[in-house]
């Protein structure tokens, strides 16, 4: 076999692979549009090319007086920018103090991190409750941003701290000795030139919301207080009110906000995701 032949194997195998992944990512896609421009709300009779296609439902979602959409758009754009905001301010911080300072209990701190991200979430969400419950935050968008905040630090801060050591020491030496103190240095110097990792943690702080059900399921309980997975979740639960095609339909319009996040991100994702993970 020739090295040509070979590489036009080679080249056929990759193409053949991506466009599998692409049918697997992209058939629900279709199914999920489809089923939205049904005039129906069951699944029983909806084609995913429909022949008397309508936004009857999209027009529903957003103009109907017993739909709530707009409330859990609204509760759900409110929590994810707070998350997002909060968790790249405090996962820096704390990324930067590993980085950068030695202290009593940096490597245990460390090991915790890691220690940490062995148990699955689901484990705490009964101490969560009853921590809520405590302090008054259930049925409360604060409580939920607090529970996301928290509890992205740890693997978040390992990530950022990967990046911050591949900033040169001697720029924060320079600095001082020009005068700058920590807070200038962190903000002036180490900030910006960690803007790609930043915007992946932003990116996937601000998705986490919206693809959450578990935890707004346990702590949300009136319906005005709902996000947006949890809303749509009572479309099709409903033992009298299975609407999957307006649940379709709510649920391509949450693809919205992540794609324009990702499009004015994107610039920073990949060198952040690769500099990041790789290095440290």
């Amino acid at each position: 076999m020739t090295k040509k032949t070979k590489n036009i194997l080679e080249l056929s195998v990759i193409y053949v692979i991506i466009a599998a992944m692409f049918v697997v990512i992209f058939y629900p896609l279709l199914w999920a549009f489809g089923l939205s421009l049904n005039p129906g709300t069951s699944l029983y009779g909806a084609k995913m090319i429909p022949e008397n296609w309508s936004f009857v439902h999209y027009k529903w979602l957003f103009t109907d007086p017993r739909s709530n959409y707009l409330i859990w758009y609204k509760n759900t754009l409110i929590v994810a920018f707070a998350t997002s905001l909060a968790s790249t301010f405090f996962v820096s911080l704390v990324a930067y103090a590993f980085s950068r300072y030695r202290f009593v209990g940096r490597k245990n701190g460390l090991y915790a991190f890691l220690l940490l991200q062995m148990f699955p979430g689901l484990m705490a969400m009964v101490a969560l409750y009853i921590i809520l419950s405590i302090v008054g935050l259930l049925d409360n968008l604060l409580g939920l941003i607090l529970i996301y905040v928290g509890g992205s630090i740890p693997m978040n801060a390992f990530l950022v701290k990967g990046y911050f050591d591949t900033i040169p020491r001697e720029l924060d030496e320079s600095a001082k000795i020009d005068g700058a103190g920590h807070f200038r240095i962190f903000f002036q110097i180490m900030l910006p030139l960690a803007k790609p990792i930043l915007a992946v943690v932003a990116l996937f702080n601000f998705m986490a919301p919206f693809m959450d059900f578990i935890l707004p399921r346990i702590i949300l309980r009136s319906p005005e207080k709902f996000t947006l997975a949890l809303g749509l979740f009572n479309f099709v639960n409903d033992r009298f009110d299975n609407n999957f095609t307006r649940f379709a339909a709510g649920a391509m319009l949450v693809a919205i906000p992540i794609a324009l996040i990702f499009l004015m991100l994107q610039r920073y994702l990949i060198s952040g995701l690769t500099s990041g993970a790789t290095k440290g």
